[in-house]
């Protein structure tokens, strides 16, 4: 199943209002390879991102129905921006199925996910990798078609 494409469908190159993250004085761990972020001891690599400058974290996603846990990195390329990180905490499916308001309920690679479109054009993705950790991807139309590639490269251990 396509899940991924249908975020990549829509919307032009405009740039959009900020999206709906708050900013954050932590940094995960970056390496050459990519940034690893964690839930309870549970690790998720992400891939390094060519071609995208860094521009800071994010410890939080307002789309949630309530407070989790969020460590994200955003990388930007001018007034477009990629957000990834993982929420925590979220350990059975129909917990996760609720999550966010005014979602699509569908499946990546046999787990659990959900997309969304934020009312600042941003398009969002997260399925549940584990009982405690989601994954979570977020982008501005510019950057869409960056999603699908680094869900792929997104391993965890």
């Amino acid at each position: 199943m396509c899940v991924l494409a249908l975020l990549t469908a829509c919307g032009g190159g405009h740039a959009t209002p900020g999206p709906e993250v708050t900013w954050a004085a932590h940094t995960p761990d970056v390496t050459r390879e990519g940034v690893t972020l964690s839930c309870d001891g549970s690790e998720v690599r992400l891939p390094a991102i060519s071609g995208l400058e860094e521009a800071g974290s994010f410890a939080r996603l307002d789309s949630l129905r309530r407070p989790l846990e969020v460590e994200g990195r955003i990388w930007k390329d001018n007034d477009e921006r990629v957000y990834v990180g993982v929420v925590c905490g979220v350990r059975r499916a129909e917990e996760f199925a609720t999550l966010v308001a005014r979602s699509r309920l569908t499946v990546y690679e046999g787990k659990p996910a959900l997309r969304w479109v934020t009312r600042t054009g941003v398009r969002n993705f997260m399925w549940l990798e584990r009982p405690g950790t989601a994954v979570y991807i977020g982008a501005t139309p510019g950057l869409a078609t960056e999603v699908r590639p680094i869900a792929n490269d997104i391993t965890s251990g």
